[in-house]
């Protein structure tokens, strides 16, 4: 037997490292489940079946379509929209605009979405009961100083008729929504080397273009995961609508089936469910955006093995 033979060391036997504790949570895991399934199944009180009935009432569905559904897409379309003029205008050199845009996140974060809601549903209509647009601003101020028997009014809203609409619904919670966004853009542009700006003004792309074209498409990586998550909480911020009151809507629809029916926990039921199927179907939705959007970076992108393959090919072929 040769002397290099003699001086390998011989086999190790190891042994995994025990952890019994991990048996003794996944036991007492397992019998919380069990006495949690077994009080959904034996206490009738939960009415499943008749839960699964309001699921499918026409009201019921109509609140989830109109209410929910429509709010959401209305309220996030709007909110993204401000939210990315907003904090652009943050980081804009002009005082003024960085001004506007910090008063306006400070105010819409710092108020509740259910009393701003109130605010705009009772005491907006109150305050100002009807809206009159003229071609200038202080039309009728200027009407009455000249004493023209026309008070150029074109058009006259009726504000109390409009305050309880799903439309002012979606205006309030979007103007909300558009504080949280602006922050999340703000992040999102911040987030985009300087240097990939510096080069497009080299190449003389105006600013506009070169924030649509270039910063934008690469901040998508820090923006879209925020604002999954502003869109799921923006479905169950649905259910704040009762305070306008809009009685097109999910949970209103559904507690008042409960009401009448005296059946109030399958009511929540119902309600819980349909939120669950929403959330998750975007759920699945923002995960397939941040894939997409997070190609190249991270995980997303290629392993540090296939990029060493790849350099030893290229190494190879040269």
């Amino acid at each position: 037997m040769s002397e290099a033979t003699q001086d390998r060391p011989g086999a190790i036997h190891a042994r995994p490292v025990r952890h019994p504790w991990r048996w003794v949570a996944v036991a007492v895991i397992a019998v919380f489940v069990a006495m949690l399934v077994s009080s959904f199944v034996t206490n009738e009180k939960w009415n499943f079946p008749y839960a699964l009935k309001i699921m499918n009432f026409n009201p019921v569905l109509e609140g989830l379509v109109k209410g929910t559904i429509v709010g959401t897409i209305g309220a996030m379309v709007l909110g993204v929209f401000l939210g990315v003029v907003i904090g652009i205008m943050r980081l804009s050199t002009n005082p003024v605009l960085r001004g506007v845009s910090f008063v306006y996140t400070w105010f819409f974060r710092a108020i509740p979405r259910i009393v701003l809601l109130g605010m705009l549903g009772t005491g907006l209509g109150f305050l100002y009961p009807a809206l009159d647009i003229g071609p200038l601003p202080f039309s009728q101020q200027f009407a009455h100083w000249l004493g023209l028997s026309n008070d150029l009014t074109f058009f006259s809203l009726d504000v109390n008729q409009f305050s309880s609409t799903i439309m002012m619904g979606i205006i309030g919670l979007g103007l909300s929504e558009a504080a949280y966004m602006a922050e999340i853009a703000r992040a999102g542009i911040q987030s985009v080397d300087k240097g990939q700006t510096e080069a497009a003004q080299a190449l003389g792309m105006p600013a506009g273009k070169t924030m649509r074209r270039i910063v934008l498409p690469q901040a998508m990586r820090v923006i879209v995961p925020p604002t999954g998550n502003e869109t799921i909480a923006m479905v169950k911020d649905t259910s704040l609508f009762i305070a306008i009151p809009i009685n097109t809507e999910l949970y209103y629809q559904a507690t008042a089936v409960g009401t009448r029916t005296l059946q109030i926990m399958p009511s929540y039921v119902a309600t819980t469910a349909w939120y669950l199927i929403l959330c998750s179907v975007l759920m699945v939705g923002q995960y397939f955006l941040e894939k997409r959007f997070g190609r190249g970076f991270g995980a997303s992108g290629p392993t540090q093995k296939t990029r060493m393959l790849s350099f030893k090919g290229g190494a190879g072929g040269a």
